[in-house]
């Protein structure tokens, strides 16, 4: 497997240092708007399978269908913000290559009603091109980092292994992880989260499909594993909704993140100014996106790692019918802890989490144990292989009964 790694950041340079310590990878090619940060992150793996393709810009699709053919890839993997998702999947379209992304394309809230209709929903524009990858032979992999990803996986394990019957698949995502030396420093990517955060939730319910509450509603207090302990969570658009119902059937799928209320508070406040605004202002003559201030205003959460404490936790709380027709309900979950993925690869938690998936994904298609063609997502293979996989890279997966 020859693959074409496309993003540079804190999840790209984690994948590079996850894949470098497997065998499957046959070439690892890493390019990035940043040549030098593309460089920097294939030369730090110390691995001769990995090289730097320089600089591309991800918006290009020729660019990338190009890099594709003269690197001989198979495989592009996406690892750059999703505004980017649509070109390079049809880079990979076009250049005849195997697709995997950790988020999908971009939804647009419904023009009139956008708080309780949908508009163009989370990933509408990849399925919309399914019957081209079906047509060509090809697969498009998509939300296969941590969540969306993992958390789907275990939609899948949950469906086939525990319950009978589905009442709700709920998607709870929280943390005590703390930063030293900021006042506020996101240890995600703030332009995706501003976009996740903000926009309208989606929700699915069987018999009444998909649609949407206003930001941050629903609220509740979750009890996580592992010394995480109480986090409140409230709703977020987040791309499992969209997902689960397409394989697996379930009464209700839900998505709530622990945010906190200063979290919460800031993301407002950006709301309120129009700082959350990806439309170009004009500032003394020069064009810039008020959003991508932000994001430069705050800490590369790639470069956080030393300052941070705490543990992460993505899981799956489903609620129905055991197996053995009795009410059951199970946590499903994955924690990394900042100090053992710090010590053990250098990245931090939240990064390191999110691209440990699609290696293990990764591993599976090159071995043949996961196939298929069109646009798929993590429900729509075992789950067993996976989560086996997972383990044995070091990195254990629990349960909780009771939820």
């Amino acid at each position: 497997m020859r693959i074409l790694l496309v993003g540079a950041g804190g999840v790209g340079s984690a994948f590079a240092a996850i894949a470098a310590r497997r065998a499957f990878p046959e070439a690892v090619v890493v390019t990035d708007y940043d040549g030098d940060r593309a460089r920097a992150t294939a030369e730090a793996v110390g691995d001769p399978r990995f090289s730097s393709a320089g600089s591309v810009d991800a918006g290009d699709a020729d660019a990338v269908a190009a890099l594709l053919a003269e690197h001989r890839c198979d495989v592009l993997m996406n690892a750059v913000d999703p505004r980017f998702v649509m070109p390079l999947f049809r880079a990979a379209l076009a250049g005849g290559a195997t697709y995997v992304d950790m988020a999908m394309s971009l939804s647009r809230p419904h023009p009139e009603n956008p708080y309780a209709e949908t508009g163009v929903k989370l990933g509408d524009e990849q399925f919309e091109l399914a019957g081209e990858w079906e047509a060509a032979g090809q697969l498009a992999l998509v939300g296969m980092g941590v969540e969306p990803g993992l958390s789907d996986v275990f939609a899948r394990y949950a469906a086939d292994h525990l319950f009978s019957s589905i009442d709700e698949l709920g998607v709870r995502d929280g943390a005590n992880l703390e930063v030293s030396g900021y006042d506020f420093a996101p240890s995600f990517s703030i332009w995706t989260t501003i976009e996740e955060c903000l926009n309208p939730p989606v929700v699915y319910e069987a018999g009444r499909g998909f649609f949407t509450t206003p930001p941050f509603s629903e609220p509740e207090v979750f009890e996580f594993p592992e010394g995480i302990g109480p986090v409140e969570c409230v709703n977020v658009e987040h791309e499992e909704v969209l997902l689960m119902p397409r394989w697996v059937d379930a009464g209700r799928v839900t998505f709530k993140y622990g945010l906190g209320t200063e979290f919460i508070d800031v993301l407002k406040a950006l709301h309120k100014v129009g700082l959350d605004r990806t439309d170009p202002v004009t500032v003394k003559g020069v064009q810039v996106s008020p959003r991508d201030v932000v994001a430069a205003c705050l800490p590369d959460p790639a470069g956080l790692g030393d300052r941070m404490t705490g543990k992460t936790c993505a899981g799956l709380w489903v609620t129905g019918t055991g197996q053995d027709g009795e009410p059951r309900q199970v946590y499903l979950y994955h924690v990394v802890d900042n100090e053992w993925s710090m010590r053990e690869y250098g990245h931090q938690a939240v990064v390191w989490q999110t691209a440990v998936n699609p290696v293990v994904a990764l591993e599976l298609l090159a071995a043949g144990t996961w196939s298929g063609s069109g646009v798929l997502g993590p429900e729509a293979f075992d789950a067993v292989p996976f989560l086996e996989l997972l383990t044995a890279y070091g990195s254990p997966w629990g349960m909780r009964e009771g939820g």
